[in-house]
C-alpha cells in the first residue's frame, strides 16, 4: 500500500490560474494542470533563486521530493509552451502558509506570526 502524500507548504497563491496561447479558443486547446505545489517549486527555485535544499525546507519536503515536484512542473510548462497547450493552475497536496516566515539566507523557518527575537537576531533579521 502506498504512503499517503504529505501536504506541501505553499506561500504564494496565484492571481491568475489559467494561461493559454493568444487567439485560440479554450475548447480547441489541450491543457496541462500545474498543481499549486509545482508552481511554488518554480517560484522558489527559478524566480527567487533558492538552492534546492532551502526550497525543500520551505515546502516541508525532502530534497528528492522537491526535485520530483520541480521536474514535473518544468515538464508541464515546457510541453505547454512548445506544443501550444493551456496551463491551468489547480489542485495538489498543499497547505497555504501565509503566516510562516523563512530566512532568505539559510531557509530556517518559524511558524506563525510569533518570531522570537533571539531567532531573528541569530539569522541576521535584527540590526
Amino acid at each position: 500500500m502506498a504512503r499517503p502524500v504529505k501536504n506541501r507548504r505553499v506561500f504564494e497563491m496565484p492571481v491568475n490560474r489559467l494561461f493559454k496561447p493568444a487567439g485560440i479558443e479554450m475548447n480547441q486547446l489541450s491543457e496541462n494542470v500545474l498543481k499549486l505545489e509545482e508552481l511554488e517549486a518554480l517560484r522558489l527555485k527559478d524566480l527567487e533563486g533558492f538552492d534546492q535544499e532551502a526550497c525543500a525546507v520551505q515546502m516541508d519536503v525532502s530534497r528528492p521530493t522537491f526535485q520530483r515536484i520541480l521536474m514535473s512542473a518544468r515538464e508541464k510548462v515546457a510541453d505547454s509552451l512548445l506544443h501550444g497547450k493551456a496551463i491551468r493552475i489547480d489542485g495538489g497536496d498543499y497547505i497555504h502558509s501565509e503566516d510562516d516566515h523563512f530566512c532568505k539566507r539559510c531557509g530556517h523557518g518559524w511558524e506563525g506570526r510569533g518570531m522570537r527575537k533571539g531567532n531573528r537576531r541569530n539569522h541576521g533579521l535584527d540590526d
